[in-house]
């Protein structure tokens, strides 16, 4: 059948403005929509991963106390190996004895007979060349946190000034010395600066009058040091025999 000359199929038929003006429309809500979905996928992505975030400072110093605490249960449990080939099985009696075992060795050295025989044996295991080095070290390392004012490596906690001028470094007095020169005697102060926790650091002689002694015992020192200085308190304050000395300073500077 012949089409009349001059008719136009539907789709040939030309857009009205109003079906241009439906397009724009819906491409606009097509694209509010689309970029509404991004906002609220980049939200819960952020609250998502705070939220981790948090969990995961949370349980971070919660598991290394776990694992650290484990570990050291394990290290100074020694008498459970010794049950196990003998047969006792009973939970908790290895480290219950270790304890044991560590206190009365601990009330047997602070004797007179106790400490004759341990300086009998360091002696004894001084004369020895490799071994000898190794037990002063650990032993250097052990005294650092012994509760005995008398042996205790870390005598107290001073700040110098250090490296420059307005520059302040916390450290740890381990003796004391007498520089004797033709004019007068100064007393110095050996003052360890840890660099790498408390194993390694340096070592500067400065003078008692320059030395500033805070309000901090030696137990705070050393957690401050292995902390990254995260649990230094807000204020510092410094101790009177600090204060008359820069009295002092000053009134003689002036």
């Amino acid at each position: 059948m012949a089409m009349p000359i001059g008719s136009k199929r539907d789709d040939e038929m030309p857009s009205t403005p109003s079906s241009h003006h439906d397009d724009s429309d819906f491409k606009r809500s097509s694209t509010h929509l689309r970029s509404g979905r991004e906002a609220f996928g980049k939200v819960i992505r952020s609250w998502a991963s705070k939220k981790f975030m948090t969990g995961c400072v949370i349980l971070l110093p919660i598991a290394i106390t776990f694992y650290t605490t484990c570990w050291l249960i394990q290290f100074v449990d020694f008498f459970s190996p010794i049950y196990f080939h003998i047969g006792i099985n009973i939970f908790g009696l290895g480290f219950v004895t270790s304890i044991s075992f560590i206190f009365l060795v601990g009330v047997f050295m602070s004797s007179w007979l106790g400490a004759s025989i341990l300086r009998l044996g360091e002696w004894l295991i001084k004369q020895m060349p490799f071994i000898g080095h190794i037990y002063n070290a650990s032993k250097q390392i052990s005294s650092a946190i012994s509760p005995d004012q008398k042996t205790q490596a870390f005598k107290e906690v001073v700040i110098i000034r250090h490296p420059r001028l307005g520059e302040y470094a916390i450290g740890f007095i381990t003796s004391t010395l007498v520089l004797q020169s033709y004019s007068v005697d100064e007393e110095l102060c050996c003052v360890f600066i840890p660099t790498n926790h408390l194993y390694v650091g340096d070592i500067f002689l400065v003078s008692s009058k320059d030395v500033i002694r805070p309000s901090l015992s030696v137990r705070e020192g050393i957690e401050i040091v292995v902390s990254g200085g995260m649990s230094m308190p807000q204020i510092l304050s410094i101790t009177q025999t600090e204060n008359t000395q820069l009295n002092r300073s000053q009134s003689s500077r002036s």
